[in-house]
């Protein structure tokens, strides 16, 4: 594969993953967790480094979900003390965040290791780092992990589908039927994380971010039924990476950054000609009436 088809892949697995994920994060009305997560993740990736000495390894990737589960159990502790959702974020977003900045600069500042780096990403050096596979062949070792990811959110959709459709729409009554709300809560706060995890490092919090709410929030206005959601948020997330990507190469700027911007374009085509919630089609609607 070209130089330039390892980046859309890799790109357009980041949208399929964080599509599945973006739309119930939207419809539990979490849409800000993954802002939250996506930052102090940081501090788990810190710790792991503090204790093995090692920047690759699985390590890394354990210590950021463990910290994306303390940011989900900080946070619903805080809420359960009547603190309201978005405040309780805020609050423990704010200081994982800064403790993992503060180990940054007082003890790994002889590494590689920094904020920009863990935030910003770059996804024009994936290409550059492969890895061997048997059968398939040489593969960039983030493309890897993406789909690796993509297919362990995808199975835990499919399989675990009714379970999250109720605990999403209505956590009390799917409590009255059995279903562990709560067990159910961290394990997709646990594929938060490892979406937000393997995607960051190539692409930047803020196109995760971007990725995981956007193209959810567009497939809402397009929709009301939810398998419906999951297929167009998946499709906007991968619309997303290919034009951010070619815009990016037309006007000479950030790959990530473009791709972020696209997501807000295909918001903004969804909120003016959606058929149901978008502005042309209400005031046709209020033309008629």
């Amino acid at each position: 594969m070209t130089y330039t088809a390892w980046i859309l892949l890799t790109a357009s697995l980041v949208g399929l993953s964080c599509g599945l994920i973006g739309v119930f994060l939207i419809l539990r009305k979490m849409a800000m967790m993954s802002d939250a997560i996506s930052h102090t993740v940081l501090l788990g990736i810190v710790i792991a480094f503090l204790i093995t000495r090692e920047l690759q390894g699985p390590h890394m990737l354990i210590g950021a979900i463990l910290a994306g589960l303390l940011t989900a159990f900080l946070v619903q502790w805080l809420h359960s003390l009547d603190i309201e959702l978005h405040a309780s974020m805020g609050i423990v977003f704010t200081t994982l965040f800064s403790i993992g900045v503060i180990l940054i600069a007082t003890s790994a500042g002889n590494a590689h290791l920094d904020v920009k780096h863990a935030l910003m990403g770059e996804i024009t050096f994936v290409p550059f780092n492969m890895m061997e596979l048997p059968i398939i062949g040489e593969i960039p070792r983030t493309t890897a992990m993406l789909a690796l990811v993509f297919l362990i959110v995808l199975f835990f959709v499919i399989v675990l589908y009714k379970e999250w459709k109720i605990t999403s729409f209505d956590p009390a009554l799917a409590a009255s039927l059995g279903i562990p709300v709560l067990l159910m809560h961290y394990l997709f706060m646990s594929l938060v994380s490892i979406t937000t995890v393997a995607s960051f490092d190539a692409v930047g919090a803020i196109m995760v971010v971007a990725m995981l709410i956007t193209p959810a929030a567009s497939a809402y206005l397009w929709t009301d039924k939810l398998l419906t959601m999951l297929v167009l948020s998946s499709s906007f997330g991968v619309i997303s990476a290919v034009v951010g990507y070619y815009l990016a190469a037309w006007i000479d700027t950030s790959i990530s950054g473009s791709m972020a911007f696209a997501t807000g374009l295909v918001f903004l085509i969804s909120f003016i000609f959606s058929p149901k919630h978008g502005l042309v089609s209400k005031r046709l609607h209020a033309v008629k009436s």
